[in-house]
Parts: structure tokens; sequence; C-alpha cells
């Protein structure tokens, strides 16, 4: 019998990690932006609006359903 390997369907980060830092993010919600048709201008600014707890509220809001933020 032959099975396929079961792939996540999510992506996982570690904020406590190198993966946790801003520029991280950023870069990371840019290129999931492009791939789901999201302005990528206006999510940087909307993220870059307040302070670290708000750049990961606004990424959890619009990526939250596909990636895991580990706190």
């Amino acid at each position: 019998m032959i099975k396929t390997k079961n792939k996540k369907s999510y992506i996982e980060v570690d904020l406590t990690g190198p993966q946790g830092n801003a520029y991280y993010l950023l870069g990371l919600a840019a290129n999931l932006a492009k791939q789901v048709g999201y302005d990528s201008d206006e999510l940087r600014k909307e993220m870059m609006a307040g302070d670290y707890d708000n750049l990961v509220e606004v990424f959890d809001k619009h990526f939250g359903s596909f990636v895991v933020l580990y706190k």
C-alpha cells in the first residue's frame, strides 16, 4: 500500500524565536498578500500603524486562518 505523506495545511510561526521579529512578519505578510490578492502596501501600513502587538493582531486578522502564531 502506498500512502501519501500528510502535508500541513498551515504555516507555523514561533513569535519567541527569530521568526517573531517585526521584519520577518512584515516580509511574510507581503509574500502571503501577493498569493491571496491583498494590497500589500495597505496591509503593511495597517500593520505598522501601532506597536508590535498591533502588528501581530493585524497579521493574525488577515492570515490567521492558515498561519498559526505561537507565543
